[in-house]
C-alpha cells in the first residue's frame, strides 16, 4: 500500500538504514569484530595475570607459589596447537565458517567464569582458583584459535597489519579491564564481586557475537539436525580454496611441513626467543618491585590499567599502520635492537631502582616491551602460514609463544630463588642483543637467496 501511494505521489521509498553486521562486507566492522573479541579474551586474562597475581603477592605468597599459579593458567594456552586443526576439520557450519566454534566457546567460558564463585578465600583455596582458571583457559584458548582462524580468511592482507594492532589494542583493554577495574572492585566489592562483573561482561560479549554474521547467507540460528553444512566462502586474495572437512592426518602434515619449513622456522624462533626474554625480565622486575621495594599491588594494578594501557593503545594505533608502511622485519630489527638496549642500560642503575622516577620509567618502558614484539610479529607469522591451513599453523605458532612466556612465569619463581631481578636483566639483555644480530644475519641471507 506504501508502495503505491509513494508511486502515485511520485516518491521514492528508501529502505532504513540499518548498519551491516556482516563482516565479509564491511571494513569497518572488520576492524570493530576483532577489537572487541579481543578486548573479551583479555578481560580474564588481566584478573587472573595481574589483578589476582598481584593480590597473591601481596598477601605474601611466595614466587614460587604464584609462579606455579601463573603457569597453571597459563597451560592451556600452551597446548592450543591442538586446537588448531580440530576447528579446521570442522569448520564449516550454516551460522558462519568458524563461528559456532566462536559461540560455543564464549557460552562455556560464560559457565567458567561464574564457576569461580566457589572459591570464597583465593589466598587459602589457591588450588582451586587455579583450577577453574585453568578450566576458563582452556575454552578461551579455544575461542582465541577460531578467531585467529576467522582473521586470516576474512582479513585482506592490506588491512593485516592495522587489524593486529587493533587486536592487539584489545587485549590490552580487556587486560586493563580484568587487571586495573577488577582489582579495584576486588579490594573494595571482594572476589564475588569481582567474578560477577567479570561474568556478566563475558555474556554482552557473546550476545554481541551471535548477532554478528560472516557472510550475508550465514543463518543467525543452526539447523536442527546433524550433518547441517554450507560451502566454504569463495576465495579471496586472502583465503585459499579449502577443502571440506580435509582428514586429520593431512592437516597434521601439512603443519608439519609449514612449522619446520628451513626460513621460516628460524625467523619463528627469533620471535619466540624475544617474546620469552622480555617476558621473563617483566615477571622478575614486577615481582621486585611488589616484593623488595613495597610498591603497592592495588597502585601497580591501576597503573597498568590506565596510563601504561593508554600509552600501549598509541604505540599500536600509530604502529599498525606504519608496519603496512615500512614492513614488519624492518621494524622487527628495530624493536629488538631498542630492548636490548634498554636492558643492559637499565639493569645497570640497579642502584636507583629506589628512585619512583627510574623505577616507574622501567616499568612502564618493560610493559611496552610485549606489544612492540607484537607489532612486527604478528604480520610476520601470517606470511608464514601455508594455504588451507593458515589457521592450524598460526595457532601453533600462538601456542609456542603462550609455551614460552608461561615458562619464563614458571622459570622465574625458580631463578629469583638463587639470583636478582638486576642479573636476570642483564642476561636478557645480551640474549635480546643477539635476537637483534640473528634477524639482521636472516635479512641479509633472504636478501642473497632472493639475488641468487
Amino acid at each position: 500500500m506504501l508502495a503505491a501511494l509513494a508511486r502515485k505521489l511520485k516518491l521514492t521509498l528508501h529502505p532504513p538504514i540499518v548498519p551491516s553486521l556482516v563482516l565479509r562486507d564491511s571494513r569497518r566492522l572488520r576492524y570493530f569484530a576483532f577489537f572487541y573479541l579481543y578486548v573479551m579474551q583479555g578481560i580474564p586474562g588481566g584478573f587472573a595475570a595481574t589483578a589476582i597475581y598481584n593480590y597473591l603477592i601481596a598477601q605474601g605468597l611466595s614466587a614460587r607459589a604464584v609462579g606455579s599459579f601463573a603457569a597453571t593458567v597459563g597451560f592451556p594456552w600452551v597446548v592450543q596447537f591442538v586446537w588448531g586443526p580440530l576447528i579446521d576439520k570442522y569448520q564449516y557450519s550454516v551460522i558462519g565458517h568458524r563461528k559456532q566454534w566462536v559461540v560455543l566457546t564464549q557460552l562455556v567460558a560464560c559457565l567458567a567464569s561464574l564457576s569461580l564463585l566457589l572459591v570464597h578465600d583465593p589466598v587459602r583455596q589457591l588450588s582451586l582458583l587455579g583450577a577453574v582458571f585453568f578450566v576458563h583457559s582452556v575454552f578461551a584458548s579455544i575461542q582465541d584459535a577460531s578467531v585467529d582462524a576467522i582473521a586470516i580468511d576474512y582479513v585482506p592482507e592490506a588491512e593485516r597489519g592495522r587489524v593486529n594492532a587493533l587486536m592487539r589494542a584489545g587485549a590490552l583493554l580487556g587486560g586493563a579491564v580484568g587487571g586495573a577495574g577488577l582489582s579495584n572492585i576486588l579490594h573494595h566489592g571482594g572476589f564475588r564481586a569481582a567474578v560477577l562483573t567479570q561474568s556478566l561482561l563475558l555474556l554482552a560479549f557473546t550476545v554481541l557475537t551471535f548477532f554478528i554474521k560472516l557472510e550475508r547467507t550465514d543463518r543467525l540460528l543452526p539447523r536442527l539436525r546433524w550433518g547441517s553444512q554450507r560451502p566454504a566462502p569463495a576465495p579471496t586474495a586472502t583465503a585459499a580454496p579449502a577443502e571440506e572437512d580435509p582428514s586429520l592426518g593431512w592437516l597434521f602434515r601439512e603443519l608439519w611441513r609449514g612449522i619446520t619449513e628451513r626460513h621460516s622456522l628460524r625467523a619463528f624462533l627469533i620471535i619466540l626467543l624475544g617474546y620469552m626474554v622480555a617476558s621473563l625480565f617483566g615477571n622478575a622486575f614486577n615481582f621486585h618491585l611488589i616484593h623488595s621495594l613495597g610498591w603497592s599491588d592495588t597502585f601497580m594494578s591501576t597503573l597498568q590499567g590506565t596510563w601504561v594501557t593508554g600509552l600501549m593503545l598509541v604505540v599500536l594505533l600509530v604502529g599498525g599502520p606504519l608496519v603496512d608502511r615500512l614492513g614488519a622485519a624492518r621494524l622487527q630489527r628495530a624493536v629488538l635492537l631498542g630492548l636490548a638496549v634498554f636492558l643492559l642500560g637499565f639493569n645497570f642503575l640497579t642502584p636507583f631502582w629506589k628512585t619512583p622516577a627510574v623505577g616507574l620509567s622501567g616499568y612502564v618502558f618493560i610493559c611496552l616491551a610485549d606489544p612492540l614484539i607484537s607489532l612486527a610479529a604478528m604480520p610476520l607469522l601470517m606470511s608464514y602460514c601455508r594455504p588451507r591451513i593458515e589457521g592450524s599453523q598460526f595457532t601453533t605458532y600462538m601456542a609456542l609463544v603462550n609455551l614460552c612466556t608461561v615458562a619464563a612465569s614458571y622459570l622465574n619463581g625458580w631463578l629469583l630463588l638463587v639470583t636478582s631481578a638486576s642479573v636476570i636483566g642483564l642476561v636478557c639483555g645480551g640474549l635480546m642483543l643477539l635476537l637483534a644480530v640473528a634477524a639482521y644475519r636472516q635479512r641479509l641471507a633472504a636478501r642473497q637467496a632472493l639475488a641468487a
